[in-house]
């Protein structure tokens, strides 16, 4: 139980990181490109297109992190602080700031909090803009004056100390032994706290000095994974067998590394595998001195070519290639070697559940592709929370789909509505999807998995609340559609 609670604790940790970096990969990507291109040693050299580039890694997305770190923690208001105390470590320090934004971010919308907690509930009728104008300009001014002086100095010093300890192991030849614990922390969905917590932020700083970092693809490179899934397509039987391909192409292509981890877990021998993949490919990484210039989210081969330096090509390739050939190699010996398995994809799927706290959108998929007969009887079983009262056809403006960072799962819900609504011809309904923490006001229908469906109803009580048990196939859907219809 305590390495449960543990393991928990960690999860909503590196979520809460991924939930400060994963809205703002777009400007991560952005500056990669201009990066990639316009630098002195891109493929465009323009100098005047390239002053972008140490604006952009100094200024703009820190500042989107603090901004995020704080709206998580507490709103506008607490982006607006959030955003005015990273600043501060901005200017305090001589690197890019952003262990000190996802510091200084959420430190920002706790201390708005408290002050509002304080002080809110006494002002004086009319005075309620006068007071969040000012309240919020000044706690900003104080706290980013201090971090200025003091903290801005204190999280160089430690950002300096990770780099330097990064850059010794990497001297030293050992970074591959990195993957001995990453590949397992990436089943054991701890890949967030690994990836946004650590090597991003020290890889953005390698990226701004030498143009390039090899911590980019620890975690993005999709050849482990792939491997297990060839191998699972000519060695393995029945459902995981005929679904191996599928995934494969989803997992490669479309960069979702999650559909592969259940294949892993039906045998926990195939650690061995991505274990054995990760390393040499890491490996052939150092060798090549290949690197990316920029955060490749998701861990698609498109992703990772795009934001691949010139020169890198032949050496990022290759490592996926490695990676990929060592992976399927172990995995086929112990697929070959090893006795019928000891328990079926399905299962394994609802293991990974189980592990990550909540039904995923990759795992529906999975689990329609292991059985259609098993999918079509969860779909006639009643969804487990209470439902909130109906509001009429006509009152219904917005649906928005809402998970824990906004992004994955339920932009893959909004999508297959969307297109249900094209289908039967329902226009006026505007379908979008966001973080449980940022469901707007105006939503009329918010649909969550029904873990979090609680969650929505403190966020938005007015709203009607839809829980469904898999984003990817839910008989909700159509029940929906239906109902608006008509």
């Amino acid at each position: 139980m305590a390495e449960k609670g543990f393991r928990t604790k960690v999860q909503r940790f590196g979520g809460f990181l991924s939930g400060m970096i994963m809205p703002n990969i777009g400007a991560f990507i952005a500056w990669g490109i201009i990066t990639a291109l316009f630098m002195a040693d891109g493929w465009l050299p323009n100098e005047q297109l390239a002053t972008l580039i140490d604006p952009m890694i100094n200024y703009l997305l820190p500042l989107l992190i603090g901004y995020t770190g704080g709206q998580l923690v507490y709103d506008k208001r607490g982006g607006v602080v959030g955003a005015i105390a990273t600043m501060g470590v901005i200017v305090g320090a001589d690197i890019p700031m952003f262990l000190g934004a996802m510091v200084m971010g959420p430190l920002g919308g706790y201390l708005m909090k408290k002050v509002d907690d304080l002080f809110q509930d006494k002002i004086r009728s009319g005075f309620e803009m006068l007071y969040n104008n000012f309240s919020a300009g000044i706690l900003g001014a104080i706290i980013a004056g201090i971090a200025v002086s003091l903290i801005g100095p204190i999280v160089e010093g430690l950002n300096n100390a990770l780099a330097a300890g990064v850059e010794v192991i990497i001297n030293a030849g050992l970074l591959p032994l990195a993957n001995i614990i990453i590949e397992p922390a990436k089943i054991l969905f701890l890949n967030n706290a690994i990836n946004h917590g650590i090597l991003s932020p020290i890889g953005v700083e390698q990226s701004t000095e030498v143009g390039k970092s090899i911590l980019f693809l620890l975690e993005a490179n999709p050849g482990p994974g792939l491997g297990v899934l060839l191998a699972f397509a000519i060695f393995g039987a029945g459902t995981s067998k005929s679904s191996a391909p599928g995934a494969a192409i989803i997992q490669f292509l479309g960069g979702i590394h999650e559909i592969y981890f259940p294949y892993v877990l039906m045998k926990p021998a195939l650690l061995l595998a991505v274990i054995g993949g990760g390393v040499s490919g890491v490996f052939a990484f150092t060798i090549f001195d290949a690197g990316l210039v920029a955060t490749a989210s998701p861990g698609s081969i498109f992703a990772i070519l795009a934001l691949t330096p010139q020169g890198n090509y032949i050496g990022v390739l290759a490592g996926v290639v490695i990676a990929t050939v060592v992976s399927f190699l172990i995995a086929a010996l112990i697929l070959k070697t090893s006795k019928s398995s000891d328990e079926d994809l399905t299962e394994a799927t609802g293991k990974m559940e189980e592990m990550k706290g909540k039904e995923s959108s990759v795992a529906g998929s999975l689990k329609q592709d292991a059985s259609e007969a098993e999918t079509a009887e969860r779909d006639q079983t009643p969804e487990t929370n209470e439902p909130s009262e109906e509001k009429p056809a006509e009152d219904v403006g917005k649906i928005i789909f809402a998970c824990d960072a906004g992004m994955g799962s339920s932009a893959m819900g909004a999508s297959l509505l969307k297109n249900k609504f094209k289908k039967a011809e329902i226009e006026t309904i505007d379908v979008n999807n966001t973080a449980i923490k940022a469901i707007p006001d105006d939503a009329d229908i918010v649909i969550t998995h029904k873990d979090l469906t609680d969650q929505a109803k403190e966020k938005l009580p007015s709203a009607e609340h839809i829980s469904v048990e898999n984003f990817l196939n839910s008989p909700k859907y159509d029940e929906l559609t239906d109902r608006l219809k008509k």
